[in-house]
């Protein structure tokens, strides 16, 4: 796309896409590299340790994960401008919930609710949107809307642990509160006119394989579905693990915290090129021939970050895992998209939220009864390399099998 048809490209679409980035940066405050900055403050606030820590958060999460099924099937049946402002209201009060909670009984609620409406819906609506609205130009418009993620995951930590220095972490929530409320105004003003009204879906949706519309069940019973399990499962899981311990991977490597953060912004600006390089990609090629091989390189990335004790090691290492994190914000649900048509992407796309939403519940806990019994996160690092290359045997053989059907 030449410079002049991506600016004409953007102002055409600018209010829609706009939503998408809204969306995606305000799911932030229910992300894990937003809420880990918090751990020692919140393990501290209730005498809880690594394992426990990790057995909270993974106890909210997978609770998350499973109400998503339902709820991700919302965005087949109610317009984002409607649903929008529900999940955005919903996190600003999650938020301010977590500022405000001194029970140790309900931190496991709140992180419920944040890992749901900010993880979970905010980031699925963004998603179903940007697969239903665009066909042609579906990969670049993951890709713009999915900056909106790229920026909190670069700015916030920084922001946020800087100020940690000057404000009490439970104002910092508050804040957090104030800015996804301010953004429900401007959610409802770019969505004054949604671009493919929920009336007009079945006449706008596109075909998947076989030159038929999958409903939910139909992909549950579809081999190529279970072939992809692993790979939407891991790099949730594994990743959300390194920022749920970045405080003490930090101190285990004997860095201090913000010098580790201090590399996010460049993971960050390495995900932003991998995210348009792969929105670019799937819309010549499709995801068929791409989705086999993008998690090689965060294969890579945990292992140099097993084994490097240096800062400029891990710079290495987040670069590599910025190449998979990028791709991996555009391509899944435009494969999803591809294979199995979008006339019911929401409720399809809801079932791979929810195994993502899990994926995140089980790294943090995993890991953390791991670094419990023992094994450092050098060793589990190593060993989480391997796994992805095992996924990406999975989704070779899973993808060959289907490809014949598109």
């Amino acid at each position: 796309m030449t410079r002049f048809k991506l600016r004409r490209y953007l102002l055409d679409n600018a209010t829609w896409l706009g939503a998408g980035v809204l969306l995606t940066f305000l799911s932030s405050f229910g992300q894990t590299f937003f809420i880990s900055i918090f751990a020692g403050e919140i393990r501290a606030e209730f005498g809880l340790g690594h394992g426990a820590w990790g057995g909270l958060y993974t106890l909210g999460t997978t609770l998350s994960a499973i109400v998503m099924i339902w709820a991700g099937g919302l965005t087949d049946i109610f317009r984002v401008r409607m649903l929008g402002p529900v999940v955005l209201t919903g996190l600003s009060l999650a938020a301010l919930a977590m500022a405000l909670n001194t029970w140790l009984l309900l931190l496991p609620v709140v992180i419920f609710l944040l890992r749901l409406l900010g993880q979970g819906m905010s980031t699925h609506l963004a998603a179903v949107a940007m697969a239903r609205w665009f066909t042609v130009t579906r990969g670049k418009a993951l890709s713009i809307a999915s900056i909106g993620y790229a920026i909190g995951e670069a700015l916030l930590p920084l922001i946020f642990v800087a100020a940690m220095v000057y404000m009490d972490w439970r104002w910092l929530w508050v804040v957090a509160a104030g800015m996804t409320a301010l953004g429900i105004p401007v959610l409802m003003r770019l969505l004054r006119e949604e671009r493919t009204p929920q009336s007009l879906a079945s006449k706008s949706s596109a075909i998947g394989m076989q030159g038929r519309h999958w409903s939910r069940r139909d992909a549950l019973f579809d081999p190529l579905f279970w072939f992809m399990v692993p790979a939407v499962l891991a790099p949730s899981a594994f990743i959300t693990a390194f920022f749920f311990h970045q405080v003490y991977f930090a101190e285990v490597k004997g860095w201090q915290h913000i010098q580790l953060v201090a590399l996010f912004p460049i993971f960050t600006g390495v995900s932003l090129l991998s995210m348009f390089a792969a929105g670019w990609a799937l819309d010549k090629w499709g995801t068929a021939r791409i989705m086999p091989y993008y998690q090689l390189p965060m294969a890579v990335g945990f292992v140099v970050l097993g084994m490097t004790e240096s800062i400029s090691g891990a710079t290495v290492g987040l670069v590599f895992l910025g190449l998979t994190v990028g791709a991996n914000s555009t391509l899944p649900s435009a494969f999803w998209a591809e294979f199995y048509g979008t006339r019911h992407i929401g409720a399809i796309k809801a079932l791979a939220a929810a195994v993502m939403v899990l994926g995140s519940a089980i790294g943090p806990g995993l890991t953390g009864v791991l670094i419990d019994l023992g094994f450092s996160l050098s060793i589990q690092f190593f060993w989480i390399g391997l796994f992805f290359v095992l996924v990406c045997a999975l989704v070779w053989v899973g993808v060959s099998r289907a490809r014949r059907d598109l």
